[in-house]
């Protein structure tokens, strides 16, 4: 259950430290969190400086055992928060902040041993033959972090269908990952990474690779993307189904972060080989006005009806 009580003023900094993370570093993730009230909106920023944590040590520019050690000594932070044993004097602002987070709400903290099980598997360079070998991969960077995010949230009282809210929440997760792998298909590429199923891309005769601003010769390059939104647009359908069960400002975070994502796999849709010359996005004044008809409750309220009629 959420805590009452008012955060020690060392606390109030480690939130204020991992709110400037989160304010500086999520570009989509931020627009969301700003709709929740303050002790949801610490915690989930918490929670977000940790995974940034995590991700950073994954995508940066150290050799891999380097990398695998500090992701076991991040795990090592993990376990110390889950004992209960960080201080609130503790010199590490996001283990203090995210130590008060799990002990305000019920965070089910497995989910970020997930995460770095997940970025492990960027560590050991793994690629995916199948969308079922790639969805193990997305339920550990991003599903889990569904999960986590409804320990936050919370459900509704007497909310229909509540026992699968944790399911939908980790089905949101995979569709925001899968528009954030297609967007950033040749980036990744440029870094040695390849996401996209084996399978699905020698299917559409894209196995070579996206290291240039034009697709394969000879590939199906569109129909490959077209493919995979439809895929994303199918996991938005599902994961949309956990809104009825949130209290409002819960649901408009949740409308909002997933309305950015959605309307970028519009983006992507309209134009695939965007993606191919640059990082696709939206500018700021969409983010907000996304974020403003969350909180408005407009997008959950249509989404919702879209939904239940099998139209999302």
């Amino acid at each position: 259950m959420e805590g009452s009580t008012q955060a020690s003023a060392p606390v109030q900094a480690a939130y204020s430290y991992c709110e400037a993370v989160t304010g500086r570093q999520a570009r989509n993730f931020a627009y969301g969190i700003r709709l929740l009230p303050t002790d949801k909106r610490q915690a989930m920023s918490a929670l977000y400086a940790f995974s940034r944590r995590v991700d950073d040590i994954g995508d940066g520019e150290l050799a891999p055992d380097a990398k695998r050690n500090r992701l076991e000594s991040t795990r090592d932070v993990l376990e110390r928060i889950r004992r209960g044993t960080v201080q609130e004097d503790d010199t590490d602002p996001v283990a203090v902040a995210l130590a008060d987070a799990a002990r305000r709400f019920p965070l089910p903290l497995a989910g970020l041993d997930e995460l770095i099980d997940g970025v492990l598997m960027d560590v050991r360079g793994e690629t995916y033959e199948t969308w079922d070998d790639l969805k193990v991969y997305c339920r550990c960077v991003a599903g889990a972090i569904g999960r986590l995010s409804l320990g936050v949230f919370g459900t509704q009282p007497g909310a229909r269908g509540v026992e699968r809210a944790a399911e939908y929440a980790d089905t949101l997760g995979l569709a925001l990952q899968l528009t954030n792998i297609l967007r950033d298909v040749r980036e990744d590429a440029a870094n040695g990474r390849t996401y996209l199923p084996a399978d699905d891309l020698a299917k559409f005769g894209c196995s070579a690779g996206f290291h240039t601003a034009t697709p394969p010769p000879g590939s199906d390059f569109a129909g490959l993307v077209h493919f995979e939104v439809r895929r994303a647009r199918t996991l938005f359908a599902e994961g949309y189904r956990l809104l009825p069960m949130l209290d409002r400002r819960s649901g408009a975070c949740v409308a909002a972060m997933a309305g950015i994502y959605r309307r970028l796999l519009d983006r992507i849709e309209r134009d695939p080989e965007a993606v191919l010359r640059g990082r696709v996005s939206l500018p700021g004044r969409e983010k907000a006005y996304v974020a403003v008809r969350g909180l408005s409750g407009l997008d959950a309220r249509h989404i919702t009806r879209q939904t239940l009629r099998g139209r999302v």
